[in-house]
């Protein structure tokens, strides 16, 4: 496994396992495959309503909890609840996660963000995070924030490389876990020339291709699949470099395209939404 040091000195396998959209059985399922393949980031989230069923796929494992290093996020709901971070660790059945995140710059954000700094100082989170904070709320919060967060989590992939918002990255030095990493499973992503022409030359899938680009720039990856041979073989990734000329090559693609576009209404209807957690 390759690692990024995070700016407390923390490291961070560079690929991980996501399971955004999975139920609960094929996130326990996945979760524990993928930890018996070699993987040890999970990442998860109050929203998914699958975290007590990663937090089985973990123990059934066998892997122990100091190898794995587990990611999950505070619903906006959840921000004002002086509990939350508690029924967080409750549900996935561990008393601390190496990674906390807020979810989404929605409702009282910075009271979310104030639980984030109150569990790191306490230990029950050994970094922590913002996932979706870009432009004008990454702006305030370098305002706001008494802790600089390790993290942030946004869409990611070679036709929108967050460009503008690594600017602000470097500065604190503020390491980017990428979300749509395929672009979404675009086809025209995926079927770009220079993809297939690097894959015949390393013997990889497009994928595996993409995949890798994210980590020689820096992000870490994590992409869900409850397809036990996708889980395997977005891991296999680490055993090949792609140089700096295709590296160059890839950054052309960069056409500034997200696929996930937020509206201000949909952050209101965030903050009102209560996750169904599993029982």
């Amino acid at each position: 496994m390759e690692y990024v040091t995070l700016n407390n000195g923390i490291k961070c396998p560079t690929v991980g396992i996501g399971t955004f959209m999975l139920t609960p059985s094929d996130a326990e399922r996945s979760v524990r495959e993928a930890l018996k393949m070699g993987y040890s980031l999970v990442d998860t989230a109050n929203a998914y309503v699958n975290e007590r069923a990663c937090g089985r796929g973990i123990k059934e494992s066998g892997i122990d909890r100091e190898e794995v290093f587990l990611s999950t996020k505070l619903w906006p709901s959840e921000y004002e609840n002086p509990n939350a971070v508690d029924e967080t660790l409750e549900r996935l059945g561990v008393d601390y996660v190496d990674l906390l995140y807020i979810h989404q710059p929605a409702g009282n954000w910075l009271a979310g963000y104030r639980q984030l700094e109150k569990a790191y100082r306490e230990g029950k989170a050994k970094s922590i995070g913002i996932s979706n904070f870009e432009g004008k709320y990454i702006d305030e919060l370098q305002t706001k924030w008494e802790i600089v967060p390790q993290f942030i989590q946004v869409e990611a992939h070679p036709y929108f490389t967050q460009k503008e918002l690594r600017k602000t990255l470097d500065k604190y030095d503020i390491k980017l876990m990428s979300w749509y990493p395929l672009g979404h499973g675009d086809k025209s992503l995926i079927n770009e020339p220079v993809f297939a022409e690097l894959g015949k030359k390393y013997g990889k899938s497009p994928a595996q291709i993409i995949l890798r680009w994210h980590t020689l720039m820096g992000f870490v990856v994590i992409p869900g699949s409850k397809n036990t041979d996708h889980i395997k073989d977005n891991l296999n990734i680490l055993d090949f470099t792609l140089t700096d000329d295709e590296m160059a090559e890839i950054a052309k693609l960069d056409k500034d395209q997200r696929y996930y576009h937020r509206t201000d209404e949909q952050l209101v209807q965030f903050a009102s939404w209560h996750p169904q957690f599993e029982k």
